[in-house]
């Protein structure tokens, strides 16, 4: 099996909290993408959003769109307003050839949940998974018919957070809701990585590495902290840097015939973690890893 290895753009600049990086502009973001050794790399806030503008700055580095990220609304939309509201994000992934839009709903004020305590965010009641069930499965069919499947991110501070959750809507939906796996989401929200990923094998789509400083997440859980509130205080990092046994991930990921990207996304403040530093330490451990795993990764187009 083969494996591409991407980046998010957030290693150098976060859109949540413009003062982390803000001042870094996209051409450092995407040449030191490209010097790190990375094929491809997510969507960032400083990215242009018309495929005739972005194709050509990305080719310029020799870098794949991987996917990007989209604040979903679908549990206060309908299905018709909902994919209304993705199409423009839609046709430019599809116009550079991304198959996956990487879809969290943010309904219910995901925004503000992420400053908020971690016991503080929104949630489904027990008698609305079934119908939200059927408008993600039904927004993810029309997706899927454009030509940009659904890789649903279960994060932090939305009504999809933590293993419990993430169960539920894969129980409550169809095979047409892929699941974004993300290591570093699933234990700060107090999960377990590869109990859930075993679950949920057959419908793992997209493939987030974010890994975790064990003595932060920690403090963050007991405390209650925010999750900009940890990420401030230096939970996330990349692979090889954590507590993350990326290998017993990775294993079963190979065995089962995943062929998608991996996406090193490790948010940090880079005035203490020097993004070329963490983004080439975070893509050397994660392709040595992916190989002894089982994988052949996919080298840049001219490495």
């Amino acid at each position: 099996m083969s494996v591409r290895i991407g980046i998010n753009p957030i290693t150098w600049t976060n859109d949540d909290v413009p003062e982390l990086g803000g001042d870094t502009p996209l051409e450092t973001c995407l040449s030191e993408t490209a010097l790190a050794g990375y094929r491809g790399t997510e969507l960032g806030g400083k990215f242009p959003r018309q495929a005739a503008v972005l194709g050509p700055v990305l080719a310029a580095h020799r870098l794949e769109l991987v996917s990007g990220w989209y604040d979903g609304r679908i549990a206060d939309r309908s299905v018709d307003e909902e994919f209304a509201a993705l199409l423009p994000h839609l046709t430019l992934l599809r116009e550079l050839g991304a198959r996956h839009v990487v879809y969290a709903d943010t309904s219910r004020g995901r925004h503000d949940a992420i400053f908020a305590p971690i016991s503080q965010r929104p949630a489904l009641g027990d008698d609305e998974w079934t119908g939200y069930g059927r408008k993600i499965t039904a927004l993810a069919e029309r997706m899927a018919d454009f030509g940009v499947g659904m890789a649903f991110h279960h994060h932090m501070g939305t009504i999809v957070e933590t293993d419990a959750e993430v169960d539920r809507l894969m129980e409550t939906t169809g095979e047409a809701v892929g699941l974004l796996f993300d290591t570093g989401h699933c234990l700060f929200s107090g999960g377990d990585p590869a109990a859930l990923l075993a679950r949920h094998l057959d419908r793992v789509v997209h493939f987030h590495c974010k890994d975790v400083r064990p003595g932060i997440l920690a403090k963050a859980r007991a405390q209650d902290m925010s999750f900009m509130g940890a990420v401030m205080e230096g939970i996330f990092t990349v692979p090889g840097d954590g507590s993350v046994d990326y290998l017993s991930l990775l294993q079963p990921l190979a065995a089962n015939g995943y062929e998608g990207w991996l996406v090193v996304e490790a948010e940090q403040d880079p005035a203490k973690a020097h993004p070329l530093t963490y983004a080439t330490m975070g893509y050397r451990s994660l392709a040595a890893t992916a190989r002894q795993a089982g994988f052949e990764v996919i080298e840049r187009d001219g490495a």
